[in-house]
């Protein structure tokens, strides 16, 4: 194809070069003067391993070459794609003014060019609903009674600065946000030589997709810095610990628990964080990351909660009691917390659980009972359509087949779904909800 990248930094230069290597013809275009000077010289405006060389190469093949001028740029090119920089605003926002700059830039190049087709793609990392309220409204201002045809796409960028063209041939998969076939389909053809699976998704889906792998990236970065500077003060190798760690994909690298659904509870976990802080305390460490662990999990419960209290209704029915499906644990159950609050808050509560029965509780399980929910016995139905009935609002988090048969057949006017794993019947009923989406 024949492709502009507008904006030539860390990832308009790579993307430009590494799309030129591979049968496009590429022109980059930036308002930095210096920048196009060091492309059409045949060297990269920015440090990266390998990349001066390739730059060299795709320009001397005359497969890539740079210009300040966008309708320059533009002139033939079945598709744009927009690496410009979205900077923080003084309150930590998101700055889209170069982002408007350069649509309103195509979008005048466009009108000027005639009727073929074009596709706009955005690269840079945007929030949710940019291309949707800002880059589709743009191009619709000047494109919109003119017999130019035009499409838009989130396709975000997953390269790290030192691996930039490795990262870019061996992308974990390439997303692609858009409503329109065509779009996705171009999209799809601009990037098939890198065999990188293609997602298509919603556009908002692909605009939060980077900012969701970057706040994980942090996180992890944090997390490890921060047990690490208390294993020191405990006299315990933090590398070694964290070596070991990283052995387990099951758990620990893995899908596991990033899921979204409700609040995490148990015998472990609430247990062993209140156990690290407790640590850190006497040896004068400071773990906000932990201790913020459990704030956000104590928020998941209160956020169920105040919808329930603004659905207005009164009977509520409680599918599921127990922490975690197939089990009658009920220590640090995130349900169990959900039913006492919504008790003292005078709700009429009915429960259903598949496996727990309060004679043969014993032990923990049995003192959880006994503080949190004194009359269970009385609560508990021995059937789905039992806690159902009459409920105007259901909280699901259990997930077996005469739980689903149930709802289907007497759907509520409100459900929250906990799990996420309900299927498409239950999501299809009126009043459904998902806690997290």
């Amino acid at each position: 194809m024949k492709v502009a990248v507008v904006g030539l930094g860390y990832v308009g230069t790579v993307t430009a070069a590494c799309l030129a290597a591979n049968g496009h013809q590429v022109c980059g275009v930036d308002v930095d003067a210096a920048k196009v000077g060091e492309i059409c010289a045949g060297r990269s405006p920015v440090a990266e391993p390998g990349l001066d060389d390739l730059v060299g190469q795709v320009v001397a093949a005359g497969a890539l070459r740079a210009t300040t001028s966008c309708p320059d740029a533009l002139d033939g090119a079945e598709l744009s794609l927009v690496c410009v920089g979205t900077p923080s605003t003084a309150r930590g926002g998101t700055d889209l003014a170069f982002i408007r700059r350069a649509t309103d830039d195509i979008a005048a190049a466009l009108r000027a060019a005639g009727p073929a087709r074009h596709t706009v793609v955005i690269r840079s990392t945007v929030p949710p609903g940019t291309v949707e309220d800002v880059v589709l409204p743009a191009l619709a201002a000047q494109l919109d009674g003119t017999p130019t045809g035009y499409g838009a796409a989130m396709c975000p960028e997953f390269l790290r600065e030192g691996s930039g063209i490795a990262d870019f041939y061996n992308a974990p998969f390439m997303v692609i946000g858009t409503a329109d076939p065509a779009v996705a389909e171009t999209v799809t053809s601009l990037f098939s030589f890198t065999g990188s699976p293609v997602r298509v998704t919603a556009t908002r889906v692909a605009e939060s997709l980077k900012y969701a792998c970057n706040a994980f990236h942090a996180t992890k970065v944090s997390f490890t810095n921060e047990l690490s500077r208390l294993l020191r003060l405990l006299g315990v190798d933090a590398r070694e610990v964290m070596s070991l760690f990283c052995e387990d994909q099951v758990l620990n690298i893995s899908p596991a628990y990033l899921r979204p659904g409700f609040a995490f509870g148990g015998s472990c976990l609430p247990k062993d964080l209140r156990s690290l802080m407790h640590l850190a305390r006497l040896n004068g460490a400071d773990l906000p990351l932990l201790a913020g662990t459990l704030a956000t999990n104590d928020l998941v419960i209160n956020d169920v909660l105040d919808r329930v209290v603004a659905h207005g209704e009164r009977t509520v029915a409680l599918l599921g009691l127990s922490f975690k499906a197939d089990t009658d644990d009920l220590r640090e159950s995130p349900n169990v917390e959900l039913a006492e609050r919504l008790l003292g808050k005078g709700f009429t509560l009915r429960i259903y659980d598949p496996v727990v029965h309060p004679a043969r509780l014993v032990g923990a399980n049995r003192r959880v009972v006994e503080s949190k929910l004194p009359h269970l016995g009385r609560l508990l139905t021995h059937a789905p359509a039992g806690a159902l009935d009459g409920a105007g609002t259901a909280i699901v988090s259990c997930t077996e087949p005469a739980v689903v048969e149930a709802l289907l057949a007497q759907p509520p006017r409100h459900l929250i779904d906990l799990s996420g794993r309900l299927g498409a019947g239950v999501e299809a009923l009126p009043g459904y909800e998902g806690v997290g989406w």
